[in-house]
């Protein structure tokens, strides 16, 4: 069943989840905003979409002035906002703990973290102005957002402090029909997950294959939770390999 008349944003859209999240919204009749760094992938989203109902803002989400105009375009162009993605997330080379420099760091906080807080801000100045009021938040979280793989700490760090902020935008947007989830998405099958097919490192030291599932299946839980209507909210879904080392001690 489509969703004619609705509009999104996704961030990380030129790649990867964000891309496969696009298309999937744009198939079930959405509008959608396609923001990222480069702007040619985001054309490429664009066309492999095959829909006329996109418009791509290169956007740095560190940057709250890049970030206002992402989410002003989407108001000139579409008029309002229904469903706002927050994908972008980057990650460091895994090194030791004591190894990670402050730079790393803070370049996995300012994208992973700052940048859904920057989105989120500028989502609820425009959800709880427009009319009909409100909107829907959707936060790739991870499975990193419950544990950690090894040296993963900025990663880590931000997944679980993406659950915090989502919790206080579910809470902070109650007045303002603004509901918000978050998606913990694990080994979904992306050029990014790759290496788990190859093996990666476990927390016991070894090295091991994991299983992998199609982003398709990421891109129907998306749906499924921006489909509900505001008075209903899925505030926290995992979607995962079964068969993936997470549930119990690998």
């Amino acid at each position: 069943m489509t969703t004619p008349h609705k509009v999104a944003v996704v961030t990380g859209a030129g790649s990867g989840i964000g891309r496969a999240v696009a298309i999937g919204l744009l198939e079930q009749g959405y509008s959608v905003v396609l923001a990222g760094r480069r702007a040619e992938l985001l054309e490429e989203t664009a066309k492999e979409s095959g829909s006329s109902r996109t418009h791509a803002v290169p956007t740095d989400v560190t940057d709250p002035e890049s970030v206002r105009r992402l989410f002003q375009a989407a108001r000139d162009r579409f008029g309002r906002l229904d469903v706002l993605f927050n994908n972008a997330g980057i990650n460091v080379p895994g090194v030791p703990f004591e190894e990670v420099t402050v730079d790393q760091w803070k370049s996995v906080v300012d994208v992973n973290l700052t940048g859904v807080f920057l989105c989120t801000q500028q989502a609820f100045l425009l959800m709880k102005t427009q009319d009909p009021r409100g909107g829907r938040i959707i936060n790739n979280g991870s499975i990193s957002a419950h544990a950690p793989r090894p040296n993963s700490a900025p990663y880590t760090a931000t997944k679980h402090a993406i659950t915090g902020l989502t919790k206080s935008t579910s809470l902070d947007g109650r007045k303002f029909d603004i509901a918000c989830g978050q998606i913990d998405i694990g080994n979904a099958a992306t050029t990014l997950a790759a290496r788990f097919a190859t093996g990666v490192v476990q927390a016991n030291g070894e090295i091991a294959v994991e299983p992998l599932m199609d982003v398709a299946h990421v891109v129907n839980a998306v749906i499924y939770m921006a489909s509900l209507p505001l008075d209903v909210n899925v505030q926290f879904l995992t979607v995962m390999a079964t068969k993936m080392p997470f549930v119990g001690r690998g």
